[in-house]
Parts: structure tokens; C-alpha cells; sequence
């Protein structure tokens, strides 16, 4: 369900992109839009592992070290290539995995989730992290957030087209102009929901998927209660645009916070855990 799920919100933001661009840009502006978010996030997706790493300080830890050997030990239960896998000076108990394609991958854990989680715990952890790699995640969120970007710099150019090119009077009493606004203020607005949307269907996925990699649901339901409450207690400075990487987003809200959250509520994910049964 998560699956189809994520190519619906794809699908649905494809289909904004055109109308947006239609309306807006026409199809030489939303092409070049297009053009201009590509770029970027190619750039973000080629060298992500590289950027996130450096940000936050993380180390890479030995082969003979005990993290080294469970994620080892995973990633071939997972059929996976072995990741690189990196330590992270922080106290914030979180984890997140990196890199291009699963044989580019990279899975970074804070020095506080060693601390406070048991080996089962990390287990499941660490699996959640290896079904992102081999969910391919970091593609997808790449996708939609071209999508998403284009959308926004389709507003941003109407916006200073409004400013500077002005309107007819025959706009104005059609209602071209109240719509233009209504258009450049709404849609980024859809797309970014939407945006937060495709990430929290692949958390669901990743719970899942972990789960089945570490052996046992309850692994990663448990670490997922006592991680809720190590974030709460220790605050990390993460870089916004990092948050969706997480197991535990960094940044939390509720309410209608929520929409714009790129985590399903921590409850669901125990929930959906704790009642999942492996075949």
C-alpha cells in the first residue's frame, strides 16, 4: 500500500507540475524550471553522501569495531553490498543512511544511540537504515523534490512577472490576477504537502523493511520509543534540509505541523510494528 502510496503522491505531483506550468510559465517556463531544479538536486543526490557526512563531523569507524561487524552482519541477511559506515559526534541518539546507490552507500549512527539502545535495538536501527539503501530512498526523494522545486520556481518567476510586467485591465476583471495570486501562494504550498508526503510513506516502507532485515519487529518498535524520547531530551542543531534523512526527524511539531512533517507520528510506526507479524 505504501508503495502505491508513493507513485500516486509522484503521479499527483507530475500532474501539478503541468497544470502550474501551464498556468503559469507555459511550457517553455516550466521546462526551464524543470531544467534549474534538476540541476540542483542532481548535484545534491550525486555527492549527498559526501555533503551530509561532512556536515555533521562523522567519522568512519573500524572493521574490527562491534558496529561495523552488525552492520555487516545485516547488510548480508539484506543482500546488500556493504555500506561504509560512519559514527557521528553526537549525544542525540538518531541515525540516517546516505549515498547515491546501494553500492555508494553510507549508514551513520550518533555516538548517543550506541549508548542508549540495546544490540537488538540498534539492529533494528540499522535495518531501517538498510531497507532506505535498498528502497533506493535517496533517488526517490531526489524526484520529488525536482518536482517540488520546479513548482516553486514556477511561482517565484510569476511572482516577478506580476511585479514587473503587470497586468491588463482585462486580466483584473476577469479574475486573472486574484487567480494568479491564489496560484503562486497555493501551489508551492501543495507541492511541499505533497513533498512530506512521498517522505513519510517511505518510513513506513523502511519500518517495514527493517524490521524483516533485523529479524523481529519489536527490535525496532522498542528502539523507536526510547529513541522518541532520547530526541526530545537532547536537541541536535540538524540542518533542516537533513531532517527527512533521520530515523527520528530532529525537528518535531504536531498539529497541523504534522502536514509538513517528513516522519509519520511516532505512534503509528510502534503501532504498525508492534502488530506486524513476519511470514
Amino acid at each position: 500500500m505504501n508503495t502505491m502510496r508513493t507513485f500516486v503522491l509522484l503521479a499527483a505531483l507530475t500532474a501539478l507540475l503541468v497544470f502550474v506550468g501551464g498556468a503559469i510559465g507555459g511550457r517553455n517556463g516550466m521546462f526551464i524550471a524543470f531544467a534549474i531544479a534538476l540541476v540542483m538536486n542532481l548535484g545534491s543526490y550525486w555527492f549527498s553522501d559526501k555533503i551530509v557526512l561532512r556536515m555533521y563531523r562523522a567519522q568512519e569507524v573500524s572493521p574490527s569495531s562491534d558496529l561495523y561487524s552488525l552492520v555487516r552482519t545485516l547488510a548480508t541477511r539484506a543482500n546488500l553490498p556493504m555500506p561504509k559506515v560512519y559514527l557521528i559526534p553526537e549525544a542525540q541518539p538518531n541515525a540516517f543512511a546516505t549515498g547515491r546507490d546501494p553500492e555508494h552507500a553510507a549508514v551513520a549512527v550518533t555516538e548517543g544511540i550506541t549508548r542508549l539502545l540495546s544490540r537488538d535495538e540498534l539492529s533494528g536501527v540499522i535495518g531501517h537504515e538498510l531497507a532506505h539503501v535498498k528502497h533506493r530512498d535517496i533517488l526517490i526523494g531526489t524526484i520529488a523534490a525536482t518536482i517540488a522545486g520546479a513548482i516553486s520556481m514556477l511561482a517565484n518567476m510569476a511572482q516577478w512577472s506580476m511585479i514587473f510586467g503587470g497586468r491588463s485591465s482585462d486580466d483584473d476583471e476577469g479574475g486573472g490576477l486574484i487567480g494568479g495570486l491564489v496560484m503562486i501562494i497555493v501551489a508551492p504550498i501543495a507541492a511541499m504537502l505533497i513533498q512530506m508526503a512521498v517522505s513519510r510513506s517511505r518510513e513506513y516502507l523502511a519500518d517495514e523493511g527493517g524490521a524483516r532485515i533485523a529479524g523481529n519487529p519489536r527490535f525496532l518498535a522498542s528502539a523507536l520509543r526510547r529513541l522518541q524520547t532520547g530526541v526530545q531530551q537532547l536537541p541536535m542543531q540538524a540542518n533542516p534540509a537533513t531532517a527527512h534523512m533521520f530515523i527520528v526527524s530532529p525537528l518535531t511539531g504536531g498539529g497541523i505541523a504534522s502536514l509538513f512533517s517528513t516522519h509519520p507520528p511516532m505512534e503509528k510506526r510502534i503501532e504498525r510494528l508492534e502488530s506486524m507479524r513476519l511470514a
